[in-house]
C-alpha cells in the first residue's frame, strides 16, 4: 500500500484587524467614489477589475470616454494624492492596457486616468485626467 503525501489544510488564518479594517475603508471609498462618477453622468463598467499587473478600481464611461479610476482615502486630500506614486500608475496603466485588450469594443474611445480622493466629513473629489499613460 502507498502511503499519499500529506497536505496542508487551506489556512484559516484571518487577516489582522488592522487590514480587515483597512479593507472595509477601501470598499466604502469605492462606494462613495461610485455613487460621485454616477451623479456625474458616468456608468461603472467594472469595479475592482483584477488583471495580471494589478487592479483597477473603477472604471466608468460617459460617451465615448472610457476612464480608468484609482480611489484614495486618506485624512486628507493632499495624503491621498501623494499616495499615488510612478510605480502605481505605471500598474494602472498597464492593467488598463490589459482591460483594453479583453474590451475590443472601447479600442475607438478616449482614454484617460482619473483619481478620486476620498476624505472624512467631505464630499469625494474627482480629479478627471489626473495623468498620462507616459507620466511615469
Amino acid at each position: 500500500m502507498t502511503k499519499l503525501p500529506a497536505t496542508k489544510p487551506p489556512s484559516t488564518k484571518q487577516p489582522s484587524a488592522r487590514r480587515q479594517h483597512a479593507e472595509r475603508l477601501g470598499r466604502l471609498a469605492e462606494t462613495k467614489a461610485a455613487m460621485l462618477l454616477r451623479l456625474k453622468g458616468y456608468r461603472i463598467s467594472a469595479q475592482r477589475w483584477k488583471s495580471p499587473a494589478g487592479e483597477i478600481d473603477l472604471i466608468v464611461r460617459r460617451g465615448s470616454t472610457v476612464a480608468f479610476v484609482e480611489v484614495k482615502a486618506r485624512s486628507t486630500a493632499d495624503d491621498a494624492l501623494a499616495s499615488v506614486g510612478p510605480y502605481q500608475r505605471r500598474r494602472i496603466v498597464q492593467a488598463a492596457h490589459h482591460w483594453l485588450a479583453a474590451n475590443p469594443d472601447a479600442a475607438d474611445c478616449d482614454c484617460r486616468f482619473d483619481i478620486v480622493l476620498v476624505t472624512p466629513y467631505q464630499w469625494p473629489q474627482h480629479i478627471a485626467n489626473a495623468f498620462a499613460s507616459d507620466d511615469q
